[in-house]
Order: structure tokens, then sequence, then C-alpha cells
């Protein structure tokens, strides 16, 4: 008798493997989520933009600022040095000696000096002014060759010389031709202003000296007629000096001594290019304000992003219910969400960054700076705002995870 042949059950067929969704998958779901709802899309965006456009404008435009200073600077030469009287050991004002230049001119590394002295009078533009209405100007003795020490130049007519220093001439600074209402100087009439009871002709208006301010608010007339008809004393209120670049610290370390051998206490010494530095960085001490402005606009449009996540995921209950029927695992789920928040954010920051060096550009142009656009900050705006996205956008990807297919279809 033969044995029955025993025919083992077929095996069952392995379950498929999910497929695994990769980047670029991940990122097509995400953009479907955002090109099917693109209104709610642009103004969710529209907050990271804001956000990371304040932060890009507030980071440049203070390094287009610091730019324009040093070519400024660079300009208007970083070797000059300024001396003027400071206090007397009892608090008295000091005086510089008449011999402050030629002592100065000795310095070796020095290689141009001069000087303006205040003299007692005040000026009008007309002699029908009060005395008690002097416009807050000052009237400077000066020496021919102060507009070169200064590297200044004329906005109309022409300096003092060797031949015009002995006549009652002046040359006004640029905020006293304001003032006085002077704005151009015509060679066949020119126009007067009344000086310690004595007309003075005006030959010539300076431009604006960021270097020696005090000069944009003065009148300068010749040494010799000051102390003619004047009064003055011939003691310099202030002498301005050029150094060679290389010796600029050694100099000012030995001026005062140079300037009053018996008294080196009583001569400030300044360097104008520090002073105007610190100016500028005065007027750039709000840039940390607005960088918090900045960063509390962006943490807005992070909490806009989620907000726009989470009720996508409740609109869209019955899609995941739908995905995860079709196979879709929680990850995927997860992902597909966090990548439409990551994108979102993502295009407000890249706009946010064309904004900003659109904003810079604009103030800088209107200021005449150089635009400077530190790649660093482009680079963590965008960066930034990825990185708001991904944190608005987990919370709303893992709920949206959780949904279970039964719940989400019901």
């Amino acid at each position: 008798m033969s044995t029955p042949t025993v025919i083992p059950p077929p095996e069952p067929e392995p379950l498929p493997r999910p497929r695994r969704l990769g980047p670029r998958d991940m990122l097509r779901l995400g953009g479907h989520g955002i090109r099917t709802r693109p209104l709610r899309a642009v103004l969710s965006a529209l907050g990271i933009a804001i956000g990371i456009a304040a932060m890009i404008a507030v980071v440049s435009i203070p390094a287009s600022s610091a730019q324009a200073l040093r070519d400024e600077l660079a300009a208007l030469g970083p070797n000059l040095l300024t001396a003027k009287p400071g206090q007397t050991f009892l608090g008295e004002d000091a005086e510089l000696p008449t011999t402050a230049v030629p002592m100065v001119r000795r310095i070796d590394p020095v290689t141009a000096v001069s000087s303006v002295g205040v003299v007692d009078a005040t000026v009008r533009r007309t002699d029908r002014v009060p005395e008690s209405e002097t416009s807050g100007l000052a009237v400077l003795a000066s020496l021919p060759d102060l507009l070169d020490v200064l590297q200044g130049s004329l906005h109309s007519g022409r300096f003092l010389d060797a031949a015009t220093e002995n006549f009652p001439t002046v040359v006004l600074g640029s905020e006293a031709a304001k003032r006085l209402g002077i704005d151009r100087i015509d060679p066949s009439s020119p126009p007067q202003v009344w000086i310690g009871r004595q007309w003075f002709v005006v030959l010539g208006i300076l431009n604006q000296m960021p270097l020696a301010p005090e000069i944009e608010r003065s009148v300068l007339i010749g040494w010799p007629v000051a102390q003619q008809r004047l009064g003055f004393s011939g003691n310099p209120g202030s002498v301005y000096l050029r150094a060679q670049d290389a010796h600029v610290e050694a100099v000012r370390g030995v001026l005062a001594a140079t300037i009053n051998p018996q008294q080196p206490n009583e001569v400030q010494v300044t360097l104008p290019s520090e002073v105007l530095a610190a100016q500028r960085l005065a007027d750039s001490s709000y840039s940390a304000l607005f960088l918090a402005l900045g960063g509390v606009a962006l943490l807005v449009g992070g909490v806009g992003v989620a907000n726009t996540m989470v009720i996508a995921v409740l609109e869209r209950r019955r899609e995941i219910g739908l995905r995860r029927a079709l196979g879709a695992t929680r990850r995927q789920v997860r992902g597909q969400f966090l990548a439409e928040s990551v994108l979102l954010s993502g295009l407000g920051g890249l706009v946010g960054v064309l904004f900003g060096i659109g904003a810079t550009a604009g103030y800088a142009l209107t200021k005449h700076w150089p635009g400077v656009f530190p790649p660093a900050a482009l680079a963590g705006g965008v960066g930034a705002a990825v990185l708001v996205g991904a944190l608005a956008g987990m919370y709303p990807a893992m709920r949206a995870a959780r949904l279970a297919p039964t719940e989400a279809l019901a």
C-alpha cells in the first residue's frame, strides 16, 4: 500500500513593505499643502518675512554706516590732531602760549600745522540787529593755511590769504552762512557782516568739516586784522596739525609738553577721528533695540505659522485618514506637515531677506553710504526662518501623526 503524498500548504506571501518617502517627496507633499491654500500661506509667511527683514536691516544698516565712516575718515585723513586749552589746577580756563604753532613745527613727524584764536566780538548780519542776537556764532582769528591743514573745501568764493588777512574780510563756516542767510558770494557785490561795530566783507563760504565742527559755526578773520581792530591777544584757541600716519600716537604723546613745557597738563590733545567715530557709535546705539523688535516680529510670525498648521491639520483630517488607510505611516504624515511648515517659513525668510536688502539699499542710498550686507546675516536670516518653521510645525505635525485612520475618516 502506497503512502499518500502530503502537499504542504503554500507559504503566505509577505506583506508589502511600506514605501519610504525621500526628502524630495516630502518637500513635494509639503508644497502641495501651500499651493492649495495660497492666500493663507502668503499671510502666514508675511509675519516671518517682516521679522527677517527687520533683522537684516538692523544688522546691515550699521555695517553700511561703519563702512561709510571708514571711507570718510580715509578721505579726511585720520592723522589730524587738535590741541586746545584745558584747565589749571584751580579749575580756571587755561591759555595756549603764543609760541604754540612754531613750537609744534619743530616736531619732526608733523607735516602741517595751523591754528585759530577766539576773538571777543559778535557777528551780526547788519548793524540793525540787536547785539544780543548773535545766532550762537563765534568769531575766530585764522591763519591762511588753516584750510589746507583741515583739508577743507570752499562752497563759494575764496579763503583768506597773505593779502586779505590784513583787511576786514571774513570767511563763513557752512552753518554760520546758513544762520546769517548768505548762500553764495558774488565777487562784483560781495555781502557784508557786522563785527565789533564795523563792516567786514565776506570772501567765501566753507563746506562742512566733520573733523572740525567748531569751524562750521564760526566766522574766520585774518590774524593781523583781529589784533589790530578787535583787540585779539594772539593766543591760539585751537591748534590743528597733521602728522605722519605711522607716528600719530607718538606725536600725540609729546604734543602737550611741546606746546606748553611749563604746564603740559593745561593742554588738551584730541584725535578728531576718534570723536567722530564715537558720535557715529552713539547714533547707532538703538540697533540692539531694533534687533529685539525684529526678534519679536519673528516670534509673532512663528506663532502665525503654528496656528496655520494647526488649522490645516483640523481641516485635512479626511486627507490624513485616507493616506493612513492607504499605508502611510505616522512618520510619513508627521514629515509631510513638518515639511510644509518649514517650506512656509523658509519662503517667508527668503522674501524677508530680499525685503531687508531692499530696505538697507534704499536707506544707504539716501545717506550716500555704500551698501554692506554681511553674508552671515543673510544666511542666518534664512536659517532662523527655517528653524522657526521647524519649531512651529512640530506640534501640528505630531498631532496629525497621532490621528487614527478610523477616527480621521469618521
